[in-house]
């Protein structure tokens, strides 16, 4: 098991000696791009690969022009042509242009239906719908209240732009910056002035959902019961 970002890497360390005689792709839709190194790299030990599954929620992310690198791993150009110049003059013309370069293809007429055919043998495409029966979503709004010590501090910090908590000062200058904060403060935490770092302000929030997930439990329990 590998990530995609080391494909490359495992391609080079084992070159023809290529040990996997099956590859599973999850995320195929990550080697749309036929000029990326990790394509290219899994396309140079395609011909070594007797079985190769693909994977993904979004096989067409920007269009059907991102399908071919990906049905092109599946099966080396037998469906929808071996060199995607051949793929985009036999279903696409040009859509958003310059007058020196293309920038995005649309499809032919009916080529959609034409590329699903030719596709089809070989991907199944299964739908949410069909197979998932959720229960109807139920939305809860839950206000919550600021204790004393959190609203004078919110309130205080609205007015001065300045907050200071324990021995760390937070100073904004813009009232864009200021609304920011205050929407952080809201949740009970500000970060700090360029840092990834935050200072907790209060808890309230916390305190909060801790008594929703105890109620969802006991709940839950009744039902079973």
């Amino acid at each position: 098991m590998i990530n995609r970002e080391n494909v490359e890497w495992l391609v080079d360390y084992y070159q023809n000696d290529w040990p996997f005689d099956m590859v599973v792709i999850d995320e195929l839709s990550s080697f749309k791009n036929n000029n990326s190194k990790r394509f290219k790299a899994l396309k140079a030990v395609r011909p070594l690969i007797k079985k190769i599954v693909g994977l993904t929620g979004t096989p067409a992310p920007n269009g059907y022009i991102d399908l071919w690198a990906q049905i092109y791993l599946l099966d080396q150009g037998e469906r929808l042509g071996k060199f995607i110049t051949h793929y985009r003059e036999n279903y696409f013309q040009p859509d958003k242009r310059s007058s020196e370069r293309i920038f995005t293809y649309k499809p032919q007429q009916n080529a959609v239906e034409v590329i699903k055919n030719k596709i089809s043998d070989i991907c199944i495409s299964l739908q949410a719908k069909d197979y998932l029966q959720m229960p109807e979503k139920v939305v809860d709004n839950r206000y919550i209240k600021l204790d004393s010590k959190a609203q004078k501090a919110y309130k205080d910090f609205e007015r001065e732009m300045f907050l200071q908590i324990n021995e760390e000062e937070i100073d904004v200058t813009s009232a864009v910056a200021l609304s920011n904060k205050l929407l952080q403060f809201c949740n009970g935490a500000v970060y700090k002035e360029d840092s990834k770092e935050y200072l907790e302000v209060h808890n309230c929030k916390i305190e909060a959902l801790l008594e929703l997930v105890e109620e969802a439990q006991r709940t839950t329990s009744l039902d079973f019961l």
